[in-house]
C-alpha cells in the first residue's frame, strides 16, 4: 500500500535545484509542466476518489545540465472555498458534498435547489493546455484556470461558455504545425439542440492587450447527439492532416441521472454507463470545411479514453487508440480500493478489462459496387478491416497492436503523420504505475524501463535537435516528488540518468 498516492502534497513555491545522477544532454532546455491531484483532505473531510484531489501544478525546468523543481496548488474557486471553510464543500466526480448539518432548513433547501442544474467544480487537475499564448489548467468542465507557466501563479478563471456554446470540453486538445489549437466540447443545456462541438483557436489569437485567446475561437462544426438524453463521453479525439476523428462510443452520460444525482445521494461518476449492446459510431470531419463524411463507419461497443495518433495513407485514415471492454477503470481509483493490499487488490480487480492498443482503418473511397461483406482496407501492414454492409455503412474491426499500456505519448513532431513508436505506462493489476514501455508498431515488439521504488507518470518524448530517426531523443517521466529521463538514441531503454 503506497500511502503517498493519496497523501496531501505540499507546495514548493520557489525553484528547488535537484541533485542530478548521471548527465543531462546539453540540448535539453526548457520547462515541463505537469498537473494532477495533490490535496486529498481538508480539515476532517476527505475525497473518496483519487481523481477528485485538488490540483497541484508542477514544473521541471531543465537548464544547462541542471533541473529545478517548483509546485503550487491551483488557486481555483474550489480550492479557495474549501480552504476557507476548512472542509470540502464543492462536489467532485466521485465525491458528492451536502450542506453542513448545522445549516438551517432554508439554507439546506436552497442548496438542493441550486444543484438541480450542476455548476461544476473548477478543480482543473487533468492537464495544461495552450490557447494562443495563454496556458490553462484544465479538466473536462466549462471552467479552466489560466496560469503563469513560469511562476505557476493562478491568473484567473475562464468560462468556455463566454466564448463558445459548450458545457464540457476535453483536456486533450491537438496542436498543428502552426500552433493552432483544436479541441472538442459538448453542448447539453441552454444551447439549443444537444450536440458535440469541434473548435479551434489560432496560434496568434493572443493580442497586444493580452485579452484571452479564446476571444478568437472558431467553431469548425457540430455533430448532433444520436441519443438526446445519453451523450457519449469522450476524453480525447484523433486528428490527421485533413480530418478530425470523433469516436461516439457506447460509454454514455445519463443526463437525467446527472440532473438528479444530488437528490439521489450519488456522485456524478455514477451517471456514466457503458452499453455493451450498442455500437460505436466513428465520425470523420474535414478540418478545413467542417463537413462530416456521409459514410457511416461503425464498430462494436468499447470504451476509450486516450487516442494515440492518427494519419492518412493511400486513401485511408488510420487511427490508434486504447480500448477497454468495460467501464470499470474509474472504480479502480476509489481511495478505498487503492488502500487495499496488492494481493487483495489483484483478486478484487482481476475481472477488469485490460487496456488494449488497437488500430482502426477507414477507407476514404467507398466502392458501392463492391460485393457485400468485402474488406475495403487495402493497406498491407494491418489486419484491421472495414467491411461494406448492405445499407452502405462500413463495419470496422481493429488490429490489436499491444495489450497492457495506458497514458500514451508519441514524438509529437509525428502527430497526424505516419509513425512507428509510442510510449506509455505499462499496466499491471494495480493503480500504481511502475513501468514505462516503448512500443514498436512495425515489429510489434516493446521495451520496458523499471526502477525500484519509482512510480512514473505518463512519459513525454523530447526529440533531439538534430534527430534523424523518429525515436532519437529522451523520454521524460515524473515521479510523485522528482523527475527523470531516459536517453533515447535509437535504442532508448538501456536505463539512463535520473534527477
Amino acid at each position: 500500500m503506497l500511502s503517498f498516492f493519496w497523501r496531501n502534497g505540499v507546495e514548493t513555491p520557489e525553484p528547488l535545484k535537484a541533485d542530478v545522477t548521471g548527465s543531462i544532454p546539453p540540448w535539453l532546455q526548457g520547462t515541463l509542466l505537469r498537473n494532477g491531484p495533490g490535496l486529498f483532505s481538508v480539515g476532517n473531510t476527505s475525497y473518496k476518489h483519487w481523481f477528485d484531489g485538488m490540483a497541484l501544478i508542477h514544473s521541471f525546468t531543465f537548464k544547462d545540465g541542471d533541473v529545478f523543481y517548483r509546485s503550487k496548488f491551483l488557486n481555483s474557486e474550489t480550492y479557495k472555498k474549501n480552504i476557507a471553510a476548512n472542509r470540502i464543500i464543492v462536489s467532485e466526480f466521485g465525491t458528492m458534498v451536502y450542506p453542513d448539518p448545522c445549516k438551517n432548513i432554508f439554507s439546506k433547501a436552497f442548496s438542493y435547489l441550486m444543484n438541480a442544474i450542476p455548476d461544476f467544480t473548477d478543480n482543473n487537475l487533468i492537464n495544461i493546455i495552450r490557447y494562443g499564448e495563454d496556458y490553462y489548467a484544465s479538466s473536462e468542465v466549462n471552467y479552466i484556470n489560466q496560469i503563469d507557466p513560469l511562476t505557476l501563479e493562478t491568473l484567473g478563471r475562464t468560462n468556455y461558455r463566454n466564448h463558445i456554446a459548450i458545457n464540457l470540453a476535453t483536456a486533450h486538445p491537438h496542436y498543428d504545425e502552426e500552433g493552432t489549437t483544436y479541441n472538442m466540447g459538448t453542448a447539453i443545456m441552454n444551447f439549443g439542440r444537444p450536440k458535440y462541438v469541434i473548435f479551434k483557436v489560432p496560434t496568434n489569437a493572443t493580442d497586444k492587450e493580452k485579452k484571452p485567446a479564446l476571444r478568437n475561437v472558431e467553431q469548425i462544426c457540430s455533430i448532433p447527439f444520436r441519443s438526446t438524453l445519453y451523450p457519449s463521453y469522450f476524453h480525447s479525439f484523433g486528428m490527421t492532416e485533413n480530418y478530425i476523428i470523433f469516436v461516439e462510443q457506447a460509454f454514455k452520460l445519463d443526463i437525467l441521472k446527472l440532473a438528479t444525482a444530488y437528490f439521489r445521494d450519488v456522485n456524478w461518476g455514477s451517471c456514466l454507463k457503458f452499453d455493451k449492446d450498442d455500437i460505436t459510431l466513428i465520425h470523420l470531419v474535414n478540418r478545413k470545411t467542417g463537413k462530416t463524411a456521409s459514410t457511416k463507419y461503425y464498430a462494436d461497443a468499447f470504451v476509450v479514453f486516450h487516442h494515440i495518433n492518427a494519419y492518412e495513407e493511400d486513401g485511408h485514415v488510420v487511427f490508434d487508440l486504447i480500448t477497454y471492454q468495460d467501464s470499470n477503470l474509474y472504480d479502480m481509483f476509489y481511495i478505498h480500493n487503492m488502500k487495499q493490499d496488492v494481493d487483495k487488490f489483484i483478486e478484487t480487480n482481476k475481472d477488469f478489462s485490460r487496456p488494449t492498443c488497437q488500430r482502426f482503418v477507414l477507407p476514404l473511397i467507398i466502392d458501392k459496387e463492391a460485393p457485400l461483406d468485402t474488406n475495403l482496407v487495402k493497406l498491407q501492414d494491418t489486419t484491421a478491416t472495414a467491411v461494406l454492409k448492405q445499407d452502405g455503412s462500413i463495419y470496422c474491426t481493429p488490429d490489436t497492436i499491444f495489450e497492457g499500456l495506458e497514458l500514451p505519448g508519441i514524438n509529437y513532431k509525428f502527430n497526424s503523420k505516419k509513425y512507428r513508436y509510442f510510449y506509455g505506462t505499462r499496466v499491471d493489476w494495480s493503480p500504481y504505475p511502475s513501468k514505462i514501455a516503448k512500443v514498436d508498431i512495425a515489429t510489434r515488439t516493446h521495451q520496458v524501463w523499471i526502477e525500484e521504488e519509482c512510480y512514473p507518470s505518463e512519459p513525454v518524448f523530447v526529440a533531439s535537435p538534430d534527430a534523424v530517426e523518429e525515436d532519437e531523443g529522451v523520454t521524460v517521466r515524473c515521479y510523485p516528488v522528482f523527475c527523470g529521463f531516459i536517453q533515447s538514441p535509437k535504442a532508448p531503454f538501456p536505463g539512463g540518468p535520473g534527477c
